[in-house]
């Protein structure tokens, strides 16, 4: 896998063509994602490792993708650490107990990984005996993961959080410090059991101004990745809402670069350098327009990117609805594409 295109565009290094895959690509777009959904609940398909090997596997041959990801949950570790969690039907995950204070803090778990969390190692060891492009593993960033902890699930304002870490700065230190730990003790496990790449999802960091990202979470997100510097695979740094403040997303760490469609391709690689590999960032609403359309806005990203250290992906994931023969064309688009 090290000569996979995948694995050299993490590194910088030149390929015969652009790799391309997509957040969310095993999901409810797939009808066949759906029946097996009908069966089992979402947390039943992540626990049990021969279900969620067969949902990572379900697009690969329909998209010819260059690298898997495995099926599971940014949130499933925060059940080991004591908090719950609950998925309902149209309001997304739910955390039974929330964090709101020193004492609820100071009465999560430590996680063993092997033990709580090792059905997502044994998924990983399965969809390996599977395939033969590389397999990405992945977790949630530590304040992604600590916001819904403190929220109690998705939020539009965070203000729960942000109050924690403006006038309890000690409690939000010691529950981000926790968080960490598990962190890279979890991805460090998914290394072992055969991921070849990982990836670490801020998806609502973007709702910070730069200067409380620079002081309240980059010196945490900084310690994960450098927890991560001995692993040996690539490492994607994956950010929603952060064209304003990408230089600082950039100094936490990771060997890739993931952000939005909110900014250019160009002038994010402007910003943090030719040399830094960077992944991205085709809207995914995009996915749902004409083909002629579509076209148009993934050549417009693969020009500005430029070709040497750009992996292809959207902005975010496959939004649910998205028609599969979209979604496949663009692969196409991607690997047809050649570079001036």
């Amino acid at each position: 896998m090290e000569n996979s295109r995948f694995i050299k565009a993490c590194r910088g290094e030149p390929v015969d063509k652009t790799p391309v895959w997509f957040m969310r690509q095993a999901g409810r777009y797939m009808r066949v994602y759906r029946d097996l959904k009908e069966k089992h609940t979402f947390l039943e398909m992540c626990k049990t490792p021969e279900l969620a090997c067969e949902v990572t596997l379900q697009p690969l041959d329909v998209l010819g993708v260059d690298a898997a990801i495995i099926f599971a949950d940014i949130l499933l570790p925060l059940e080991p650490m004591g908090t719950g969690l609950e998925f309902s039907a149209g309001d997304g995950p739910v955390i039974p107990r929330p964090v709101r204070d020193r004492k609820a803090v100071q009465k999560l778990l430590p996680v063993n990984a092997e033990e709580q969390l090792g059905f997502v190692a044994d998924a990983i060891r399965l969809v390996r005996r599977e395939i033969n492009i590389p397999l990405v593993g992945f977790a949630g960033a530590p304040f992604t993961l600590c916001s819904y902890m403190v929220e109690g699930g998705k939020s539009r304002e965070f203000k729960t959080t942000k109050l924690m870490m403006y006038e309890a700065t000690d409690v939000w230190e010691l529950l981000m410090d926790k968080v960490c730990t598990m962190l890279v003790d979890y991805l460090k496990m998914q290394v072992a059991a055969g991921a070849q790449a990982l990836q670490i999802f801020d998806s609502w960091v973007g709702c910070l101004s730069p200067s409380d990202y620079e002081k309240y979470v980059l010196p945490y997100s900084k310690r994960v990745f450098d927890g991560l510097k001995d692993v040996g695979v690539p490492v994607i740094n994956f950010s929603t809402g952060t064209s304003t403040m990408l230089d600082l997303v950039q100094k936490a760490g990771g060997d890739v670069l993931s952000f939005d469609w909110r900014i250019q391709m160009d002038s994010a690689r402007t910003l943090l350098g030719k040399e830094q590999p960077v992944q991205g960032n085709l809207d995914p609403v995009t996915l749902f327009a004409p083909i002629p359309v579509i076209r148009e806005g993934v050549y417009d990203i693969l020009k500005r990117a430029g070709g040497r250290g750009h992996i292809f992906n959207l902005g975010h994931g496959i939004l649910q609805h998205t028609p599969v023969e979209h979604v496949k064309a663009v692969v196409e688009m991607v690997h047809e594409y050649q570079h001036e």
